[in-house]
């Protein structure tokens, strides 16, 4: 007996082709309305202005300098976003519990939207993607735009005379080493969904004093916007974390 697709009575396999079918159409939707999005965002760049902040430059008329806090943060946070994206990706396939999933599913989405626009900002200022003159990593942070001081803005001051030291791939402060990566990889189940959660968690805090950093020392207006945003979103996902690890009987590392 045939039976009608919908009514309830399909057989299980069909049934479950039809959810995947589903999430599928539902990823592919939310994937273009970033990609619009992030079009459009740098698309505004072009008239936004930098230096004075006016918007009447355009282009890379008014791009800001290789070693300015505009550019540092683009290039900086386009890496400390990959990372972000490489753990949301493995732990999704680490562990089956949804609520996980949909969280790491939102972080990749969103912070992949955001290293792209970075990296085209770059692209549109005619910049490079590494630091002038072995830079350091968050360098801009500690000199601020045009060599002011960018101490006292609430978050970590650069990787010089801020105590930390780059190490086994975790370049600036918040980002894992590749063994806490590998640990992550070889974890299923709870283990990896604290893991991940705990990572995450260092991850956020890391990035939301880079994004403070950029708030108050980018020039682009359209630049200090997202970093403003970026901080807020990530504050309120670690007080998310923080309840996830509590139901899971654990808790932040720091």
């Amino acid at each position: 007996m045939t039976q009608e697709p919908g009514t309830g009575t399909e057989p299980a396999d069909e049934s479950a082709r039809r959810v995947r079918r589903t999430r599928w159409v539902a990823g592919s939707a939310v994937a273009l309305a970033l990609l619009f999005a992030g079009a459009a965002t740098v698309a505004s760049a072009r008239g936004d202005g930098a230096g004075d902040g006016t918007g009447e430059g355009s282009g890379v008329a008014s791009a800001p300098s290789a070693r300015s806090a505009d550019a540092g943060f683009a290039r900086d946070m386009a890496v400390h976003h990959q990372q972000a994206v490489e753990m949301s990706f493995i732990v999704r396939d680490r562990t089956t519990d949804e609520d996980v999933r949909r969280l790491a599913y939102d972080i990749a989405n969103t912070q992949a939207n955001q290293r792209g626009m970075l990296l085209g900002w770059l692209d549109l200022w005619e910049l490079p993607k590494t630091a002038p003159d072995g830079q350091p990593p968050m360098h801009w942070m500690a000199d601020g735009h045009d060599g002011h001081s960018g101490h006292g803005m609430g978050g970590t001051a650069g990787t010089e005379g801020s105590g930390f030291t780059a190490h086994d791939g975790a370049f600036m402060p918040g980002m894992a080493t590749r063994a806490e990566l590998d640990r992550l990889r070889a974890a299923d189940g709870r283990q990896a969904e604290v893991l991940y959660l705990q990572l995450m968690t260092d991850h956020h805090k890391g990035g939301v004093d880079m994004a403070r950093g950029c708030a108050g020392l980018c020039t682009v207006k359209v630049e200090k916007r997202l970093a403003q945003g970026m901080a807020d979103a990530q504050r309120s996902e670690l007080d998310l974390m923080a309840d996830m690890l509590g139901a899971r009987g654990a808790k932040p590392r720091t």
